[in-house]
């Protein structure tokens, strides 16, 4: 390939490198050229006050903020000033620029690529402890990516329509997170760090974008430049792959999984878990899978279940597998936690390696975490799952644990990167059941393991920011997503009628059912009282899973082209649509592969509007065809209707109709 040509023009103000038409990039493994052709753009780099801005067809499509580039060291943050000096090696371009401390400068490296830039900087003549580079998001329009919230309980879509505040931005985040942005102007951002971040999107309504790197590496970074935002996307997954096959089964796809956190919370017993499979498989509610949300290193286990096989066995008899959560958190109250302890199987404290490291888990125990960079460790914990399997008629597990804890000492000469790999490598050794493993950081894309995003409330504010949280997890390269349990959990309520069954039908439209909440009825953990749902519920219930089972062929397809492709199932219309600018800002409706257009009810009432992008639609609920783009005024939702429409023109369109069509209700 041709190098690249630049010109560069400078004045007191700016240097300005511009990158020309090239044709097409570079093509990624499996998945055809990345973009048609590479788009141009120009970067211009100030010199009163180091700043960068990114140009393409005389329009600005990112910019670093004022005072872009800030230093910690210590407890004092320092500005970056002027540029005092440049030079250019062929596509590179290095920068010197003052700081406000005395003998204290940045040393800047820009290289640039047909679609893409290395932008590298640290100091020179003192160590710092954080670099941080500041960015505006109005630049660029909206901004999307990193994955979940810190904050469980909203999910802002897109991102600049919010506030993020993430301190403990990390591989050993328990949120699915990684560190890449990418924005409505099709550029794109990647840290390229596994050091811990703090992560900013538009704090107090400052509109900035704030990344900080902690430690004294660089802050180093790549900035994509493409057409849409699907072609960023394609990039980050060019650089840290797709999934090589999935672990999910087609009919753990079909059917429900159920895990009995929001029905049980704190009364797992072997009795209640039964009477909740009795009812659920009474009403027809089937399922692959019925998890127990308790783990056997509970002190008390065998006294709340003292027959696990045979617990399996009746389970097996009403059409589900037994699965077990199971995590590398180990509480004081453990069982074999002394045994832990006295072998040195915890990871440490680092300020005294001779003792474990121990910190408040969400039930306020003290708890340690099992240190899978020790082979010893690794070895007793695997083997314990094991004998579950072979004794006790456990079928599969939850895998709902980090693997490391920012606040404690990595085994000797173990990484961040280190303990992912041990944790999906021994998540990959069992059966997940389609329980989505929640790990991330560009790591676990290969195993292609099911996602679950975080925990939300039971309500219709719970249930928007679970949709918003799929799209976030899966656009930033975890396509087999599924939402928190149904009708959500975070102890609070139960949920009302209308939420559970909005919730169901919503994920009926997903790519998995993760479900716990009983339409049959559940008992509020917050009263200790029971809580019934009337007939309709479970039929509504009942429904949304036939739906989705018999949209399960489709569903399979998408995974089968993501495996080719690694673009995500569950998407924003915008990845489809990225000329019909309306699109950026739905938060309430996705595309499922290319075919289906989903517009579920999310919120109280029995009429939404629904958006349709540019092309010829054809509504599932009365077979009507429709022409995009046009936004349905206040179309008609009832409880029995899950809006949804097919992309006549889109791959997998009649089996998709075929699976959805109604005749104004759900059948």
């Amino acid at each position: 390939m041709s190098r690249l040509r630049r010109t560069v023009r400078s004045s007191s103000a700016a240097l300005i490198l511009a990158a020309p038409l090239l044709g097409t990039a570079p093509a990624a493994a499996d998945s055809g050229p990345i973009s048609a052709a590479t788009p141009a753009y120009e970067l211009r780099v100030a010199t009163d006050r180091l700043a960068v801005t990114t140009v393409r067809a005389n329009r600005t499509v990112l910019a670093t903020a004022p005072a872009a580039f800030r230093f910690r060291i210590g407890a004092d943050w320092h500005i970056v000033r002027e540029v005092t000096a440049s030079s250019r090696d062929r596509d590179t371009l290095r920068v010197t620029a003052a700081t406000d401390l005395p003998g204290v400068t940045v040393d800047l490296r820009i290289t640039l690529r047909s679609d893409r830039y290395d932008m590298n900087w640290t100091l020179s003549g003192a160590r710092a402890d954080a670099l941080s580079t500041a960015y505006d998001l109005s630049s660029a329009g909206h901004w999307y990516g990193q994955g979940e919230n810190s904050d469980q309980t909203v999910q802002p879509w897109p991102l600049d329509a919010g506030q993020m505040v993430d301190t403990g931005f990390s591989p050993a985040s328990y949120q699915v997170v990684s560190p890449f942005w990418y924005t409505s102007s099709a550029t794109g951002l990647r840290a390229d760090t596994n050091d811990p971040m703090d992560v900013r999107i538009n704090s107090g309504g400052n509109g900035l974008g704030e990344f900080t790197v902690t430690g004294d590496r660089p802050a180093a970074s790549t900035v994509f430049v493409e057409d849409t935002p699907a072609e960023v996307y394609r990039d980050h997954i060019a650089l840290v792959g797709k999934p090589e096959r999935s672990d999910t089964s087609y009919e753990q796809y079909a059917t429900p999984l159920w895990n009995s956190w929001a029905q049980l919370y704190g009364e797992q017993t072997q009795e209640n878990v039964l009477a909740w499979a009795r009812a659920l498989a009474g009403a027809g509610l089937g399922g692959h899978a019925l998890q127990i949300e308790e783990s056997v290193i509970a002190a008390d286990f065998g006294e709340r279940f003292p027959d696990l096989p045979g617990l399996s066995k009746q389970l097996d008899r009403l059409g589900f597998d037994l699965g077990m959560w199971t995590g590398l958190y180990m509480p004081e109250t453990a069982a074999n936690f002394s045994e832990a302890v006295d072998k040195g199987y915890l990871l440490k404290d680092p300020s005294d390696p001779a003792k474990p490291c121990l910190f408040t888990w969400w039930n306020g125990r003290q708890t340690g975490l099992i240190d899978l960079a020790n082979p010893a460790a690794r070895q007793w914990y695997t083997d314990d799952l094991t004998a579950q399997k072979t004794t006790s008629g456990v079928a599969g597990f939850k895998f709902d644990t980090a693997f490391f804890d920012d606040r404690c000492a990595p085994y000797p000469g173990a990484t961040r990167a280190d303990y992912v790999k041990y944790g999906t490598e021994l998540a990959d050794a069992f059966d997940q059941q389609g329980a989505g493993l929640r790990v991330a950081w560009n790591a676990a894309q290969a195993k292609g393991f099911a996602t679950r995003t975080a925990d939300k409330p039971t309500t219709f504010a719970g249930l928007r920011a679970a949709v918003s949280a799929n799209l976030a997890v899966s656009t930033i390269g975890y396509p087999f997503v599924e939402t928190d349990m149904i009708g959500g959990s975070l102890s609070y309520p139960p949920p009302t009628k209308q939420v559970l069954a909005r919730w169901a039908q919503a994920a009926s439209l997903m790519p998995l059912m993760y479900a716990s909440t009983s339409p049959t009825g559940v008992r509020d953990a917050t009263t200790g009282q029971w809580v019934g749902y009337d007939r309709e519920t479970v039929d509504l219930y009942r429904s949304a899973i036939a739906t989705h089972e018999r949209l399960a062929p489709y569903i399979w397809d998408q995974v089968q082209s993501t495996l080719k492709n690694g673009d995500p199932i569950m998407r924003p219309l915008f990845f489809d649509f990225p000329k019909d600018q309306a699109s950026y800002t739905v938060a309430d409706e996705w595309m499922l592969g290319p075919a289906v257009l989903a517009a579920p009810k999310l919120d109280e009432g029995t009429t939404r509007d629904v958006f349709l992008p540019t092309g010829t639609w054809r509504d599932v609920t009365d077979g009507k065809v429709v022409r995009g783009p046009v936004t349905l005024k206040k179309y008609a939702a009832p409880l029995g209707v899950t809006p949804a429409f097919v992309n006549l023109k889109a791959k997998g369109a009649t089996k998709a109709y075929q699976a959805l069509a109604r005749t104004g209700a759900e059948r």
